[in-house]
C-alpha cells in the first residue's frame, strides 16, 4: 500500500529529501549541500552534475531513514530553487556549462541596454518582472553565445534550456519528459502571464530560440514516472513548483491577502492575489502563485537576494561563528546592534532597489564594536529587508494589520522571529512545519494524484506552532529603520540612492 508522499527540495545551496504522511507529517528528512562556484565577482555557478548526483543520494538516504520499502510511496513532489539556468544536450543530457545561478549578475549590461532602450514597461506588463539579471532569459542567451556552436545548435532543436526543475525532471524520468510547471516558467522573463504560454516576441526580444524551452503544464499536472531503475520504484511526478510558490502552498495562504515569508539562501514575501494578476506600482514583482487544473492563481513577490546566506558569510566568509545555530544565543546577548549595520549586498540588492551594481558593507563601526554587534546586525539586516518588502507591499493595497506566517531555516531563530514581529510592527505566525518548500511540494503531489480532493483539505492541517507579538516601543522601531535606510543609501549607485530618498514614507 502506498502511504507517503516525498519531496525533493532543490535548493540554492542544498537539497533535501523528506518523506511525508498524508497529514503533511514528516516521517524522516536528509539533505546534502553542494558546491557553490564564483570564478569572477559577482558570477555565481553550479555543476548541474552535481545538483543531479546530490539529489540521488538524498532520496537513497531518506528512503533508508524512513525504513520504508520504495514502494510505498505514492507520488513525487518537487521544489525547486527558481531562475537558475542549465544547457545541456538532447541526445546525451550532458550540460554543456556550470547552471548560471540566480544570484549571478553576469547580464547585468544586457539588462541596462534593453531598459535604456525602453522596453522595461512592456516586458513588466507581459511577465510581471522587471529587467534584471536575475530572471533566466539573459542567462540561457548568454550561456548560447559563450559555449562554441551552441546557438546554432539550438537552433536546429538539439539542445534544452530550462530551470532546476526542468534538468531534475529530465533525469528523473530518464530524458522523456522536457517539462516546467507555469510558476517557474513565469520567472523566466519569457513567459506571458496573461496568456499562460511562451511569447515568441519575448524570445526573439532576449534572442532565445523558442525550440530550447521545455512544456508548460499545471503545478499538479503530470510530469511522468521516476526511472525505476533509480531508486527501486517509478513513482508519479505529479507536484511541481518553484521554492517560494511551493512555500505559498505549504503555508496554506490560499486566499486572497494572505502573505508568507521563507527564510533560506534569500528572503522572498509572497502576496496571494487569487484570479486577478496584480501590477505592482513599487517594484514589486507579479507572478504565478500555482496553476492547478488549468485555473491561475497569481501572487505579488518582493524578492531578497541574501537573507541565510549573510550567516553563511558570517560562519564561513569572515569566520565569526561555528554554525548557524550560534547567532540566537551571541545576539539576544548583545542587547542591540549599537548603531553597526550590515547591508548584504553582496550580489546586489533586489526588491524594491534592483541594483545589480550595489555591493555589501558593514556601517557604524566603532573601536568597541565586536561580534555580537555584527551577528545581530547579520540578522536584522534580513528584518530590515523584510520590512522594505511589506512596506513596498502595503503601498500597492495589501491590509496594513496582517499577520505575517514565516518559514525557512533562520525561521526556527527565536530571537530573529521576535525581532521580525518588533522591526515590523506585525504578529509573526511560525507553523509547526517550518520546512514548508518541501510540504508544499508534497502537498500538490497528493493533489495531483487525488488524496486530497480540494486546497481547503490541504489548508485544514495548516498548524501555527507559535505567534510571536510584538513587544519593540514604535518609537524605537522607527529609529532603527531610518538607520537602515541611511545605510542602504550608501551602498545605490547614485541613481537607485535619488529613487530610494523621494520614495513615500
Amino acid at each position: 500500500m502506498s502511504e507517503f508522499l516525498l519531496a525533493i527540495d532543490a535548493g540554492t545551496t542544498s537539497i533535501r529529501a523528506i518523506v511525508f504522511d498524508v497529514a503533511g507529517r514528516n516521517v524522516a528528512t536528509a539533505q546534502q549541500e553542494f558546491t557553490q562556484h564564483f570564478p569572477q565577482p559577482g558570477w555565481v555557478e553550479q555543476d548541474a552534475e552535481e545538483i543531479w548526483a546530490t539529489t540521488c543520494a538524498v532520496v537513497r538516504r531518506v528512503l533508508a531513514e524512513a525504513a520504508i520499502d520504495a514502494t510505498r510511496i505514492a507520488a513525487l513532489g518537487l521544489a525547486n530553487q527558481r531562475e537558475t539556468t542549465v544547457l545541456w544536450e538532447r541526445a546525451s543530457g550532458r550540460p554543456l556549462h556550470r547552471a548560471i545561478v540566480w544570484q549571478d549578475r553576469r547580464t547585468a549590461d544586457v539588462c541596462e541596454r534593453l531598459r535604456a532602450a525602453g522596453h522595461e514597461d512592456r516586458v513588466a506588463a507581459q511577465t510581471g518582472l522587471l529587467l534584471d539579471p536575475y530572471f533566466s532569459a539573459t542567462k540561457i542567451a548568454w550561456l548560447l553565445d559563450a559555449v562554441p556552436g551552441a546557438r546554432a545548435r539550438a537552433e536546429r532543436g538539439e539542445l534544452c534550456a530550462g530551470t532546476i526543475d526542468s534538468w531534475l525532471l529530465w533525469k528523473l524520468g530518464g530524458g522523456r519528459s522536457f517539462a516546467t510547471d507555469a510558476t517557474n516558467a513565469s520567472r523566466t522573463l519569457l513567459f506571458d502571464l496573461q496568456a499562460q504560454r511562451w511569447d515568441e516576441d519575448l524570445c526573439a526580444l532576449f534572442d532565445v530560440p523558442p525550440a530550447l524551452l521545455p512544456e508548460v503544464r499545471d503545478s499538479n499536472g503530470d510530469y511522468g514516472r521516476v526511472d525505476a531503475t533509480l531508486f527501486g520504484a517509478a513513482w508519479p511526478i505529479r507536484g511541481v513548483l518553484g521554492d517560494q510558490q511551493a512555500a505559498l502552498v505549504g503555508q496554506a495562504c490560499f486566499a486572497p491577502g494572505m502573505i508568507k515569508s521563507t527564510y533560506g539562501t534569500g528572503c522572498f514575501l509572497v502576496m496571494n492575489t487569487g484570479s486577478e494578476c496584480v501590477q505592482s506600482r513599487n517594484r514589486l514583482l507579479s507572478t504565478v502563485a500555482y496553476r492547478i487544473d488549468g485555473a491561475t492563481t497569481y501572487a505579488v513577490e518582493g524578492s531578497i537576494f541574501v537573507a541565510g546566506a549573510a550567516i553563511q558569510w558570517l560562519r564561513d566568509g569572515l569566520r565569526l561563528i561555528d554554525s548557524a545555530a550560534q547567532t540566537e544565543a551571541i545576539a539576544r546577548g548583545a542587547r542591540g546592534n549599537h548603531g553597526v549595520y550590515l547591508v548584504p549586498a553582496f550580489t546586489g540588492l533586489g526588491a524594491p532597489h534592483w541594483d545589480p551594481h550595489a555591493r555589501g558593507a558593514i556601517l557604524g563601526l566603532t573601536r568597541d564594536t565586536g561580534i555580537a554587534e555584527i551577528v545581530t546586525a547579520g540578522l536584522q539586516s534580513v528584518c530590515f529587508q523584510t520590512r522594505d518588502l511589506l512596506e513596498a507591499m502595503q503601498r500597492d493595497g495589501a491590509n496594513g494589520a496582517c499577520t505575517l506566517r514565516i518559514d525557512g531555516g533562520m525561521a526556527a531563530n527565536q530571537w530573529f522571529a521576535q525581532s521580525l514581529a518588533d522591526l515590523l510592527g506585525v504578529p509573526v505566525d511560525r507553523p509547526e512545519v517550518i520546512e514548508t518548500t518541501a510540504l508544499g511540494a508534497a502537498y500538490m503531489a497528493g493533489l495531483g494524484i487525488g488524496w486530497y480532493d480540494s486546497l481547503d483539505r490541504i489548508a485544514s492541517h495548516w498548524r501555527r506552532e507559535r505567534r510571536f507579538e510584538v513587544q519593540m516601543p514604535a518609537a524605537e522601531r522607527e529609529v532603527l529603520y531610518r538607520g537602515w535606510g541611511e545605510a542602504v543609501s550608501r551602498v545605490l549607485a547614485p541613481s537607485r540612492a535619488d529613487s530610494a530618498a523621494s520614495r513615500p514614507a
